[in-house]
């Protein structure tokens, strides 16, 4: 939300007589105290510029957030009237009730007030609650501006308009719909799959969409075909010399490649007439081509032009800062908002990618003058695209102000990960108004024929050439690599090559080939998929996407954004018996409606009423024809079979038996059906779906969870047994039921004994670990000995978060967990005569990992072993790993990523002191 990121207030206010004579003074509200503290130079002394610190009133959060006159109201759990309009319950968050006395007592001695929020629909929201819950008596005023620059604020204040009531509408409407859908929609999956999920409306498509990708890899047999690799020699006077070709086809049949196939294995229809090479073929043709001639049977040689790219909207720059800078979309998003308040880039939440005149001079003249007139276009390019809603089509995102800073005048003001976006944006927007890159593709055929059985070989070769890098001398766009993606400056040159010109094969080698199922979503690829299937809006994915990942449906792996197999859960449930809810085309089409709204072209109330009970709305087939979402959801829910939705099946084991995952109130376990008994085992949490496979399944269910049973403990007798558990494998012991007394009579209740129990080592396993093992890790803690000086007892254990040494109060951590049993009571007194070091000046166990330099720090990062399991840190802040993060695949830009979260974060904030009385302000707004 605009501007919630920040905590302090930011204000410039001057004294009552500050004012020139006869003046008018203005209160000036914003959303966030950055943008506050930089504005208000520009206005000068007749404002006073304030900041909201964000949204101050919203829908309740809970029941405790409703006011009591308001608790015995039907509706009150929605925090929405629907019988009566729709009316919502707007309260002032308790955080937020300081700032409205605040703002209210600075009106008192103002003439106006401008409200200078985002220009966007929910800045335009914004503004209203402030208008709603302040109620001025001074003439009001909306002050709207896309950059943080002298002028435009300046021109800002002097072209004021009246609030947007259409943009209002359309925020407002959107806030309702979410919260009527989620809190219909969420008690069934309660109920049905397991307490504290949440549905919403585009949270579930987004997640349905992961789901189906996941569910794509798990469908997906992979299909082997070969072909031949070969070096060609042009003659000592080619150059280059040598260069690439393949075997394409063989005796006029077309080789089968990777696309011929389908994701059963099979050859897809259209490609029945393909030819499909074996290794054995592959092997027996190379070698029948060895020292056999070969011709150029075609040369086709074709000029190549590649255009600019568009400056950024939203959605791009999510994507282009996720593959380029490897940057989450909310991390993207978090940048850009401090680059924008500051007066960096414009408006950084746009559909548009127009430039206004004054910043397609300021491109063209920057272009020029840094690489000279013959790179930049001849006339201003302007990039138009079709904007679902036009009163939020603001300008392109790009760098603020007539004339644009280079990054190198930027780079002492900005950190490191603002620097990076801020010469992306520049990058992208110079780039735009540059020639276009101009040069040569050629495609060679070559044709060769084997000894033996005389088969005709058609080798194939291809090239580029960049003549003239045009605006590839200011920027490359990243490419998706999984997708097969090449970038625009990617040159591979070919010789000059002619028709019938004689050539000779250097090398001939068979090269196998394995199709690979379609690749998981990233950030960046599922932020291009909803834009494509138009669910959602730009602004909103970033939140989006964080959602769908706090609420625990969906993990990373690396970039790749994999589904829990609650979410595989559900996505069923909603699938089967809600389908409209998660139908990519209807949400998109929900989409088109509410923009309507902001466009005054629907009446909100109207809209929310044919939704919600049912009426004649959108595209048949829609929720409001379907009798609406109140009837969708409130028939066939006790239908709904529990059992049935939370059984993912998977596959079937050798004996024919089923193999399925259930989904439990406790999570999720693996499971199979055999001669009318149930085996069950844990599922790992960080094993991806499409990983899980039988081999995998059979070890699972091979540890039992009742535990695997080492043997008796000599001394008590009782079975001590290994088993896995929530925080990882343990040995236990078995405790015998206690007997029941001999009278008959009920016992009286005592305190039940606990059994022993001891983490394993990460050395060990549960397939592995002896009995001595296992007596050894439950004999602890083990007495080192006694402190010569003061005769406490020094003892070595194994907690939760890894080996140390512990001597009344004073705990000492050890370097490993095999010294518990090793460490003299000499070692351990001399690790006690030290002094005791904490955080950063603790004693180094040995780091798991090196990796390279942070791009924010310049400090190498190392990934350590710390109290709360492995983290990664650049000597200023540590950054846990994330149960998707394994130490052996961490990379560099992930490990990166952590640390530039936790720096976003800040320190922690402080405890206040609990307030002396309770109270809760609320405001009932009318539609």
């Amino acid at each position: 939300m605009s501007g919630e990121r920040d905590s302090v207030a930011g204000s410039t206010r001057t004294k009552k007589n500050g004012a020139a004579s006869g003046g008018r003074r203005r209160l000036v509200i914003v959303e966030s105290p950055t943008k506050a503290r930089k504005i208000a130079p520009y206005l000068g002394r007749d404002y006073v510029v304030e900041s909201s610190r964000g949204h101050i009133r919203d829908l309740p959060r809970g029941a405790a957030d409703v006011p009591a006159k308001y608790k015995g109201q039907p509706w009150a759990r929605l925090g929405v009237d629907v019988d009566n309009d729709f009316e919502p319950l707007y309260v002032v968050s308790p955080d937020k009730k300081a700032t409205v006395t605040e703002l209210k007592s600075l009106l008192k001695d103002v003439d106006e007030l401008y409200l200078a929020t985002d220009p966007d629909r929910e800045g335009e929201a914004i503004a209203w609650h402030l208008l709603e819950a302040l109620k001025p008596k001074v003439p009001v005023r909306r002050m709207v501006f896309h950059e943080v620059t002298e002028q435009a604020i300046r021109s800002a204040a002097e072209s004021t308009r009246e609030l947007d009531s259409d943009l209002v509408d359309a925020q407002e409407t959107r806030r309702i719909l979410d919260r009527l859908y989620g809190y219909e929609v969420s008690p069934v999956l309660w109920k049905k799959v397991m307490p504290k999920l949440s549905a919403g409306r585009v949270q579930s498509v987004a997640t349905r969409i992961i789901v189906e990708r996941e569910r794509e890899r798990m469908r997906f047999t992979s299909a082997s075909y070969w072909d031949i690799a070969a070096t060609m020699d042009a003659g000592a006077e080619a150059s280059p010399r040598t260069f690439p070709a393949r075997l394409t086809a063989v005796d006029g049949a077309r080789l089968a490649t990777g696309r011929d196939f389908g994701s059963d294995g099979q050859l897809k229809a259209s490609a029945r007439d393909v030819r499909t090479l074996d290794e054995a073929e592959a092997t027996r043709l190379a070698q029948s081509l060895q020292n056999r001639d070969f011709r150029v049977t075609s040369v086709e040689e074709k000029p190549y032009t590649r255009r600019p790219y568009a400056p950024f909207m939203t959605s791009t720059l999510q994507q282009e800062a996720g593959r380029k800078l490897r940057f989450s979309s909310e991390r993207t998003m978090r940048i850009a908002q401090r680059l924008y308040e500051n007066g960096y880039i414009t408006y950084m939440r746009t559909d548009s990618t127009t430039l206004s005149e004054t910043a397609l001079t300021a491109a063209r003249n920057q272009a020029t003058s840094l690489y000279g007139a013959e790179y930049v276009a001849p006339s201003p390019r302007q990039y138009t695209r079709k904007v679902k809603n036009a009163q939020e089509a603001h300008e392109a995102i790009r760098p603020a102000g007539e004339v644009f800073r280079t990054p190198g005048q930027v780079a002492g003001e900005l950190e490191t990960d603002e620097f990076r976006l801020y010469e992306l944006i520049w990058q992208r927007t110079i780039a735009s108004q540059m020639a276009d890159a101009k040069g040569t593709t050629m495609s060679v055929r070559i044709t060769g024929t084997a000894a033996g059985g005389g088969e005709e070989c058609v080798f194939s070769a291809s090239g580029r050439t960049i003549t003239f890098a045009g605006f590839l001398k200011a920027y490359v766009e990243a490419v998706d690599t999984e997708a097969g993606g090449e970038a625009d400056d990617k040159q591979s040159r070919l010789p000059q090559l002619t028709r019938d010109q004689a050539l000779t094969a250097t090398e001939l080698s068979p090269d196998g080939h394995s199709t690979s199922p379609p690749p998981r979503y990233s950030e960046p690829s599922l932020v291009s998929k909803l834009e494509e299937l138009g669910i959602g809006r730009p602004s909103t994915y970033a939140s989006i996407i964080k959602t769908i990942q706090d609420r625990g449906y969906v993990w990373k792996k690396g970039s790749a954004l994999v589904p829990s197999w609650v979410a595989f859960s559900v996505v069923g449930l909603l699938e089967q018996h809600f389908e409209r809810l998660v139908d990519y085309d209807f949400t998109a089409a929900m989409e088109d409606e509410l923009d309507k709204i902001a466009a005054g072209d629907e009446q909100r109330t109207r809209w929310l009423s044919r939704f919600y009970f049912g009426g004649e709305m959108g595209v048949d087939g829609s929720i409001g024809r379907l009798g609406g979402l109140k009837k969708l959801v409130g028939s066939g829910v006790e239908d709904i079979d529990a059992r049935e939705i939370n059984s993912i099946p998977l596959f079937t084991d050798r004996e024919d038996h089923p193999i399925v995952v259930r989904v439990g109130r406790y999570g999720p376990y693996l499971e199979r059906g055999a001669d009318g008994e149930s085996q069950r085992a844990n599922l790992p949490e960080d094993l991806p779906p499409d990983e899980l496979t039988l081999e995998i399944a059979e070890k699972l269910f091979a540890t039992p969870q009742e535990g695997r049973v080492l043997g008796p403990d000599p001394v008590s007798g009782n079975e001590i047994v290994a088993k896995e558990g929530r925080f990882g494998p343990y040995v236990t012991e078995v405790l015998p039921e206690p007997e029941e007394p001999a009278d008959g009579k009920k016992a009286t209740k005592a305190k039940k004994a606990k059994p022993r129990t001891a983490s394993l080592f990460k050395s060990m396993s549960i397939a592995d670990i002896t009995l001595d093992d296992a007596l050894k890790l439950l004999s602890l803690p083990r007495v080192v000995g006694n402190d010569p000086a003061g005769g406490e007892e020094i003892t070595a254990q194994n907690g939760r978060y890894g080996p140390y040494l512990k001597k009344g109060t004073d705990s000492r951590s050890l370097a490993s967990e095999e010294q518990i049993f090793d460490i003299t009571l000499d070692e351990a007194l001399k690790i006690y005569a030290e002094p005791k070091r904490r955080g950063r000046q603790a004693a180094a166990k040995p780091p798991l990992k090196e990796l390279g330099p942070d791009p924010v720090s310049g400090k190498p990062m190392i990934v350590k072993d710390g109290r709360f399991g492995p983290y990664v840190t650049d000597g200023e802040y540590n950054a846990s790993l994330r149960k998707s993060d394994s130490v052996e695949e961490l990379t560099d830009e992930r490990a990166a990523e952590l640390l530039a979260e936790k720096r976003a974060k800040g320190p922690a904030p402080k405890k206040k002191a609990p307030a002396r009385k309770k109270a809760t302000t609320a405001a009932k707004a009318k539609s």
